[in-house]
């Protein structure tokens, strides 16, 4: 697997990182935790050392599952975790009939989210720790230099930020350099392309695209007719209803087109997209499954020329992509 560094922030990691979200959280019944550990175990021989999780993932229950995958491969690996909701532990998980959780990014709330993060991921330091949301409560710099002041005492190396807006971002960098931005980012959803990309190029910060195979549907593994589990939060969201499933097949039909030419499956196409927009783009596709995962890194030898990607934007120019990718309350805590 080939390196990539983040923009300028000196973290180096594989070109493809792992999304571990629905290993445990919102994607419908997690898969049996000893498959989980294997799969993780896996993507480490096949050379992904980049794995993203967070607190809310379960709660908890994500985090504690790499504590333990990990727990004699610390050093192998470069773990990116984030805090930044008010979780009830003994509430219900968050999925289709239960939103996340309001934000919190006191000062206070940080560090003892830290200290739990801590214990549950069995390691004495956060590679890189992302607020999850923006706080509109808590000013970007009393976050930033909260999260300084763990970098200083050694238990966080490098600082995120998830779904922020160009005015925080800058904010943020201002008091303590932000190392990565994590935002949704894939051929059907281009918002970062607004304002963010030129900005992160231009403070030397890395990009980390969550959902980059548009939450399976880049696949082509899910059509109008699929069914989801109850608990499976994709059954709230809009660009998931059947008729705007069947709408949007024509991204995943100019994907197979152009994969058709590179020996490539959609999956791949897409992320091959993603790696050649900039070289500090790191994609954290997810999956439960070992023949996805492989699938996955096989993207990153899937080469896009100057011309296909002229021709992928020119097609997907005349798409017009159906239905909002977030609810309205959900897309409220973002670009802030």
């Amino acid at each position: 697997m080939q390196k990539r560094k983040l923009g300028k922030s000196g973290l180096e990691v594989s070109a493809l990182g792992l999304g571990c979200m629905g290993m445990s959280h919102a994607l419908g019944p997690p898969p049996p935790k000893p498959d989980m550990i294997k799969l993780l175990h896996q993507a480490v021989d096949r050379g992904i050392d980049f794995f993203d999780t967070a607190e809310v993932y379960g709660p908890f229950a994500n985090e504690e599952l790499l504590g333990e995958a990990f727990s004699g491969l610390r050093d192998k690996i470069v773990l990116a975790t984030k805090f930044g909701f008010d979780i009830d532990p003994s509430g219900p998980p968050v999925g289709a009939n239960n939103p996340a959780p309001g934000v919190n990014s006191k000062p206070a709330h940080i560090r003892r989210a830290i200290e739990g993060s801590l214990k549950r991921l069995r390691t004495d330091r956060i590679d890189l720790l992302y607020q999850h949301r923006v706080d509109p409560d808590v000013p970007i710099e009393d976050v930033a230099g909260t999260v300084k002041d763990l970098i200083r005492e050694g238990k966080v190396k490098y600082f995120g930020l998830s779904e922020a807006g160009v005015k925080t971002i800058r904010r943020a960098h201002a008091v303590q350099k932000v190392a990565a931005l994590q935002s949704e980012y894939s051929l059907w959803w281009r918002r970062v392309e607004d304002e963010e990309l030129s900005v992160l190029d231009e403070l030397g910060i890395g990009l980390v695209p969550f959902s980059p195979l548009g939450r399976g549907f880049l696949t082509g593994k899910i059509d109008q007719n699929t069914e989801f589990d109850k608990s499976d939060f994709r059954n709230a969201l809009p660009r998931f209803a059947p008729e705007a499933r069947k709408a949007n097949q024509a991204v995943v039909d100019l994907l197979a087109r152009i994969g058709k030419k590179k020996n490539a499956s959609p999956g791949q196409t897409a992320l091959a997209w993603l790696l050649a927009q900039k070289p500090w783009i790191v994609p954290i596709p997810g999956t439960t499954k070992l023949n996805r995962l492989e699938e996955n890194i096989g993207a990153a030898k899937v080469t896009l020329t100057a011309e296909d990607l002229s021709e992928i934007d020119r097609a997907a120019a005349q798409i017009t992509v159906v239905g909002e990718r977030y609810t309205e309350q959900m897309e409220r805590m973002t670009r802030l």
